[in-house]
């Protein structure tokens, strides 16, 4: 079995670098993301309770919430102000992820010029005498061309579904931000 994966890898040939590099950027930005945009790191529970409940905020002081709300404390009179800072949280929550959309549409075309460089070559092995190639070498060949593309695969899948459940929480956490921006412009006012 490893010697199988390992003849994948050999047979990506140099592009293997650039799939690797993906693979690592894919792996350290799903990571990273899904850690900062935990519950606790954005709007923990006691945080959005103080704010709906209009109680004095404790807690949960280096959150995205509470940064809005300490802009806003600062900057009672201006809401537009409030909701550009707002809408800035979000882009800094969402840092990284188009990096993913990136890799998702790169690995597989990395992956491709690796299977077309290594079909060229087992293309240009068929006998000038026969015109035939040698059968085993030739199927060989074929397979380890389009192990480059299986590996482009295997990377812009799983940066593809790390990519949509990222947005997807962004989202969800914007909506509550905006639900909850709407209790602290009133509280500032």
């Amino acid at each position: 079995m490893f010697f199988a994966v390992l003849d994948v890898i050999k047979g990506a040939g140099v592009l293997i670098w650039p799939l690797l590099i993906c693979s690592v950027a894919a792996v350290f930005i799903v990571c990273e993301r899904s850690y900062s945009l935990r519950k606790a790191a954005i709007m923990p529970q006691d945080l959005v309770d103080a704010v709906v409940n209009g109680r004095p905020l404790m807690g949960g002081k280096h959150t995205v919430l509470a940064r809005i709300v300490d802009f806003a404390e600062q900057h009672k009179n201006d809401e537009g102000a409030v909701k550009a800072f707002a809408r800035l949280e979000v882009n800094r929550m969402e840092r990284g992820i188009p990096y993913l959309d990136v890799i998702y549409a790169a690995a597989p075309l990395i992956g491709l010029t690796g299977t077309v460089t290594g079909l060229l070559q087992v293309f240009s092995q068929i006998s000038p005498d026969t015109g035939l190639p040698d059968p085993v070498a030739f199927t060989k060949g074929v397979a380890l061309a389009l192990s480059a593309t299986v590996i482009g695969l295997c990377i812009a899948i799983p940066s593809l579904v790390g990519s949509g459940y990222l947005q997807r929480k962004i989202e969800n956490y914007a909506a509550q931000l905006d639900v909850l921006l709407e209790r602290i412009l009133t509280r500032t006012r």
